[in-house]
């Protein structure tokens, strides 16, 4: 028989229920720097076409990635792309059955922020 009370029950899960947490939070943060990588890669694919199409439509791109601002988007998508690299890392680790633990996945998730960092940070020193 159809539920009849359906206006009375609470709306489940909320967001207004449950407190984030570093996990979830975490994995908030893989989407959003999924998203960001794939902007990243339009840039670059803007790049290479403008380079191949003329010398002017190269400059204008070239120059826009050169300047303080392309060099600030390159480094934040630098960390997107390491960070989300090391969360779907992470996942493999879980789908094998390992870090399950609740404290070792709020570990994971700081040492993910942690080493997306170090790894941005090497990477901008290096080039």
């Amino acid at each position: 028989m159809a539920d009849v009370n359906r206006g009375n029950r609470p709306l489940s899960p909320h967001l207004t229920v449950y407190r984030p947490q570093l996990t979830s939070m975490s994995s908030i943060m893989v989407r959003i720097t999924g998203v960001a990588a794939f902007g990243a890669a339009f840039l670059v694919a803007w790049w290479l076409l403008a380079a191949a199409a003329s010398p002017s439509a190269f400059a204008f791109i070239d120059g826009l990635l050169r300047s303080w601002f392309g060099d600030l988007v390159m480094l934040g998508a630098t960390w997107a792309i390491y960070y989300h690299m090391l969360g779907r890392l992470r996942h493999v680790i879980w789908d094998f059955g390992y870090c399950l633990d609740v404290k070792v996945s709020e570990n994971l998730a700081i040492c993910m922020f942690i080493a997306a960092t170090a790894l941005t940070i090497v990477t901008a020193v290096a080039v």
